[in-house]
């Protein structure tokens, strides 16, 4: 799957329209196309998996698998925004690539060795010392040099990993907490789910929201430009607001 220059949208009747095609009349093309479409919110969740031990590159690889099983498994029938669909099938493609990778590192062997030859001179240092041993000590009492140590402590900190599957005190499991908050993903997100409202919306309350809110009019400047008053201006913001709002809510409560 190549990046695209073509239009973003990721939800609307032009979506359903491409999967239709692909489901009912197997063109591969707009299959492409939702893949395309959907493939800046695809990176968007596979960047909230980041730093946590995988490849960005790999993430986006299986987060892209997730979208494809998205395309391929959505049920036309339902009333269902494809992105409100998408966005939990690929999550569910993430989370299942971390458990079946175990949080396994790929450590050096000497690492490794030195790893576990620190464990022994440590425990000794403790009991001879009465306190935990400094990095200078572990060096001393090895023969490496201190960044070597750190290395080795770092490494034995990975080490100790948590099951995926074990709850936390609150309930919780591990896999609820891998990835950040990503506001950028919230803002992919919302505007997956704002293009099909925006498309519902006719033509003149579309263009109003557009200054409002995209370009920065003020409604006395819309007012100018639409050639309404600045009160009508005012109405029709509330409505198409509103409009919007309850086309978000429709899914969950489907």
């Amino acid at each position: 799957m190549h990046p695209t220059t073509g239009p973003t949208s990721s939800g609307g009747d032009d979506v359903r329209a491409l999967l239709h095609r692909w489901h009912f009349e197997g063109d591969r093309a707009a299959r492409d196309e939702v893949a395309a479409r959907m493939l800046p919110l695809t990176r968007s969740l596979a960047r909230r998996y980041a730093n946590k031990g995988e490849p960005l590159d790999d993430l986006e690889q299986v987060a892209c698998v997730g979208l494809i099983k998205a395309i391929d498994r959505f049920d036309l029938s339902r009333d269902v925004r494809f992105a409100t669909y998408a966005v939990p099938t690929i999550a569910g493609e993430l989370k299942r690539h971390f458990r079946d990778r175990g949080w396994m590192m790929r450590v050096p062997r000497e690492i490794q060795e030195l790893s576990g030859k620190i464990g022994v001179v440590r425990e000794r240092l403790v009991s001879d010392l009465s306190r935990s041993p400094t990095v200078a000590e572990l060096a001393r009492a090895t023969g490496a040099d201190e960044d070597r140590i750190m290395e080795a402590l770092a490494a034995a900190e990975a080490y100790r990993t948590l099951s995926l599957d074990q709850p936390f005190q609150d309930g919780t499991g591990p896999l609820e907490a891998i990835g950040d908050d990503d506001l950028g993903f919230e803002r992919a997100e919302a505007r997956a789910m704002l293009a099909g409202g925006l498309h519902d919306l006719a033509p003149r309350e579309r263009e109003i929201v557009h200054l409002r809110y995209y370009e920065g009019l003020t409604q006395r400047e819309i007012a100018e430009r639409i050639g309404i008053s600045q009160m009508h201006v005012s109405r029709l913001l509330r409505r198409s607001v509103q409009e919007l709002r309850d086309h978000i809510e429709m899914p969950a409560a489907a």
